[in-house]
């Protein structure tokens, strides 16, 4: 984590996105939301939240190339999820919807000296084209294996890695991301795929909390707050702060390797 992170927390309704000085100057910015399910939020990311996302980039880079990029985790086809989300409306001229799945994909190197599982990873070619990315999550509690599993804006970024690589026993997931355990694996995903995120934002206005491991059925905790940043780590650190949630071993893991 950078000593200089910078990061914000602000009512939601108060909530106007300023970018981080990287994608203040691009002119082509990949957003990736956390919209795999074909259900509201805070399952999902609410349209109100990364609609702001979109249109402070607009307001901060009136010319730049905005690509929304999402691969779904769901037996429901992609273009169906956008349209109940209700993401099409949030496109135009210069915003862009693709699908993470359908992407050319290139192998990227872990840069992590110890990898735990995976020395490359394979992700859309669109990451090293474009001049900057960012990390729009939902925030969301689950449990794994008798043990909670936070997802932020680290974990959105499962949803880049195509699950035609990545299946296990189900085609519509990413089950070899499981093993041997999500925080290990989002340790490989940090060093992998973090060094071209320059900023996350979390969607706290509601907690997600789950009974058991999924991810799209569980109840919701208002929390009505947007965290927003120029480091995923440090974002995800103050969210669990505004959540009342522990902050994961995995972060502190990652912290401790920066």
């Amino acid at each position: 984590m950078p000593a200089l992170a910078s990061v914000v927390t602000v009512p939601s309704d108060r909530f106007q996105y300023e970018p981080p000085a990287a994608a203040q100057k691009a002119r082509r910015i990949l957003v990736k939301p956390n919209l795999g399910y074909p259900v509201g939020p805070p399952a999902t990311v609410s349209l109100a939240v990364l609609g702001e996302v979109i249109r402070g980039l607009q307001a901060h880079c009136p010319k730049a190339e905005i690509f929304i990029v999402e691969g779904v985790c769901s037996k429901v086809a992609f273009e169906t999820i956008m349209a109940k989300l209700g993401v099409y409306q949030l496109l135009g001229d210069r915003v862009h919807l693709l699908n993470a799945d359908e992407l050319e994909l290139v192998e990227y190197p872990n840069r992590s000296p110890n990898p735990v599982r995976f020395k490359t990873m394979w992700a859309p070619r669109l990451l090293q084209e474009v001049d900057c990315c960012l990390s729009v999550s939902a925030f969301k509690r689950t449990q794994l294996k008798g043990a909670p599993l936070i997802s932020a804006s680290l974990k959105n970024l499962y949803g880049l890695f195509p699950r035609a690589k990545y299946k296990a026993r189900s085609a519509s997931s990413r089950g070899q991301l499981h093993r041997p355990s999500v925080p290990l694996v989002l340790q490989d995903v940090y060093h992998t795929l973090g060094p071209y995120f320059a900023g996350g934002v979390v969607d706290c206005t509601h907690k997600f909390v789950s009974r058991n491991w999924q991810p799209d059925r569980g109840d919701s905790v208002s929390l009505g707050q947007v965290i927003f940043g120029d480091d995923l780590l440090a974002v995800d650190r103050a969210a669990c702060q505004a959540g009342q949630e522990a902050v994961p071993d995995y972060v502190t893991a990652l912290e401790g390797q920066c």
